[in-house]
């Protein structure tokens, strides 16, 4: 992060370090790619009251989610219409999605929600942006870096 833009600049494998907590809580944007690896990506995300990440699952690809503000009821199951699992969280508390769960967190608060998110590989295009979950869901183009390790 550099001036007073607190966007963080994905270098894609390179070394790399940032204030996680600051551009958590400074980032406006539903999703915002903050660091490629090869194993693993970190992603950005602020999620407006009453919205949420999305009901989703990667088949592939744990997740370990971090809400730094706000408040969430996290849903998780082994189906689409079978969400067992069902949580209230708020600050500092984390998620973790093994690969192949269903999930969901909504924004239960009276603020956006904001979250950082680890992916284990790789799920999304380096330093990919998108400023809500309408054009997160839209987007053709963001497919994780040809030089991300993915499962076989």
């Amino acid at each position: 992060m550099a001036g007073t833009d607190a966007r963080v600049l994905d270098i894609g494998p390179e070394p790399q370090s940032f204030d996680i907590e600051g551009a958590t809580h400074q980032n406006p944007d539903y999703r915002a790619v903050a660091w490629s690896g090869r194993y693993l990506q970190v992603t950005l995300m602020s999620i407006p009251v009453g919205g949420d990440i999305g009901l989703e699952v990667h088949p592939e690809t744990d997740q370990f989610l971090r809400l730094e503000t706000g408040k969430g009821r996290v849903q998780m199951g082994a189906a689409k219409n079978q969400l067992t699992f069902d949580e209230t969280v708020s600050d500092g508390w984390c998620v973790l999605v093994p690969a192949g769960t269903w999930h969901n967190i909504t924004n239960m608060g009276a603020a956006p929600m904001q979250v950082y998110a680890i992916y284990a590989p790789a799920h999304h295009k380096p330093g990919k942006v998108q400023s809500t979950a309408a054009i997160a869901s839209a987007d053709q183009d963001d497919g994780p870096a040809d030089w991300s390790v993915q499962p076989l």
